[in-house]
């Protein structure tokens, strides 16, 4: 592993994406441990793809063109729904974690999985990704990569806690104020929708 790894991982885990934006819209909604358990599913998501780089597997969804529009027509649909879900929730926000335990944080986990593991670009992404950091004399490449996969998982899971805490503070001051809860609820459904047709158009 090298530095040139780590700093390359990083920009990579801070650009802002879909998951970013889930695990903020939670963290802003559902406070500080709903945004771990989405940072936990984005996180989580990122396993099939990796499995597949590695197998060998993104190839197919590089070289089929059926296999990738269907998953990225998939990816699409899930984003819509979630836009339209966030766009009809009217649940009065409360800025008590405590009362709030009703929250299934299973139900958040996986939706941060289904968002990742619908995004066939993730699979192609690793399969150029990984393999530019093997070294040439590894006695074992496929385990060097999973190492890989594994700190970028790691790293992946670090940051995105740290931007689902930071919109969890911000809690008090949105919620206190229902008009900014909705225009920030609107924000959010326009950027899953708008991520949706980036999606959409995007070649592999």
């Amino acid at each position: 592993m090298t530095l040139e790894f780590l700093l390359t991982s990083l920009v990579v885990v801070l650009l802002p994406g879909t998951g970013v934006l889930y695990t903020l819209s939670v963290g802003l909604t559902r406070g500080s441990r709903a945004a771990v358990a989405a940072a936990f599913g984005c996180t989580l998501g990122i396993v099939p793809h990796m499995a597949a780089s590695i197998l060998g597997v993104a190839a197919i969804l590089h070289a089929s063109a059926v296999a990738f529009q269907a998953l990225k027509w998939a990816g699409v649909i899930y984003l819509l729904y979630l836009a339209w879900t966030m766009l009809q929730d009217r649940s009065k926000l409360s800025v008590d974690e405590d009362a709030q335990v009703e929250h299934n944080y299973r139900r958040i986990a996986v939706t941060g999985t289904l968002i990742n593991i619908l995004n066939p670009k993730l699979s192609l992404f690793f399969l150029a990704f990984l393999p530019q950091f093997v070294s040439s004399n590894a006695v074992n490449p496929v385990w060097q990569m999973v190492g890989l996969g594994l700190v970028f998982m790691a790293m992946t899971f670090v940051v995105f806690i740290g931007y689902g805490f930071f919109a969890a503070a911000m809690r008090r001051h949105v919620i206190s104020r229902p008009s900014v809860t909705r225009w920030m609820q609107r924000i959010f459904a326009g950027t899953f929708v708008a991520l949706s047709l980036r999606l959409a158009f995007s070649d592999r």
